[in-house]
């Protein structure tokens, strides 16, 4: 079975999502002709790889998949990320380039720019210096600012443990990959848990309360438990699944 295209996927998660073409085109700005040549595998109209893949980017936000993820499986789909152009293609000229000619220094024009660079600077030095350190006392501390990597799964990082009540209403989601796949979860509010290549080998879990709405992008690819129960006939190779997983049975709501 082959694997499920770009298209494919981009039109499913616009019809989940509960979108038109003309809803996308007016998200997007791009012409409605376009986005329905897109979902047909049909990149003709974009007006080349470069333009294509802006156009699979904006779309996929739209429609709430992964932008870059998406971009990338089009790369995959597609021969690959476009080398980039080398700066002699771009600076290359065939005329002779006439410069005018030198003439003396204009000193007026030379004061006024240096004056506007120091005022810049100042003003710059002014606004950024309380920001980057905090003083206490005579003891300058530089400001702590902990960087937290987006789409992070819970199995990363140490939860606690939940209530009695609260257990009652979790899901549990665990996905193990066998081959690399695109998943994208949410909860029940709609806030997105995680949406990414979960890479060959890797294995993670997601916790939500009430309700965790599941997109796969191959679901021959994966193996998926909920609440710690294996999840049978999830779909084949290249399948795009959607399904909605609530607290107590595994089984798709």
């Amino acid at each position: 079975m082959q694997e499920q295209s770009i298209g494919a996927m981009l039109r499913a998660a616009r019809q989940t999502a509960g979108l038109t073409v003309a809803q996308v085109s007016a998200a997007t700005r791009i012409r409605e002709a376009i986005i329905q040549c897109m979902e047909q595998d049909d990149y003709v109209q974009c007006g080349g790889a470069f333009y294509a893949r802006g156009h699979v980017r904006a779309v996929a936000r739209a429609v709430g998949l992964d932008p870059e993820a998406t971009v990338h499986l089009y790369d995959q789909q597609n021969g690959g990320a476009p080398r980039p152009m080398p700066a002699s293609a771009v600076f290359q000229t065939d005329k002779k380039i006439h410069l005018p000619e030198r003439r003396g220094p204009n000193w007026t024009m030379a004061l006024g720019v240096a004056l506007a660079i120091v005022m810049v600077f100042g003003t710059m030095r002014v606004l950024g210096g309380a920001s980057d350190q905090i003083r206490t006392g005579d003891v300058r501390v530089a400001s702590a600012r902990p960087s937290v990597p987006p789409n992070t799964p819970i199995t990363e990082t140490p939860t606690p443990t939940p209530s009695a009540d609260a257990a009652k209403n979790t899901v549990t989601v665990r996905i193990k990959a066998k081959r690399s796949s695109y998943v994208s979860l949410h909860d029940a509010q709609g806030r997105k848990l995680y949406a990414g290549t979960l890479k060959a080998g890797k294995t993670s879990t997601w916790r939500a309360q009430e309700k965790v709405n599941v997109l796969i992008a191959d679901a021959g690819a994966v193996t998926l438990h909920v609440n710690g129960k294996k999840v049978k006939g999830l779909g084949g190779r290249g399948d795009v699944v959607r399904r909605a997983f609530g607290p107590r049975k595994a089984e798709a709501r």
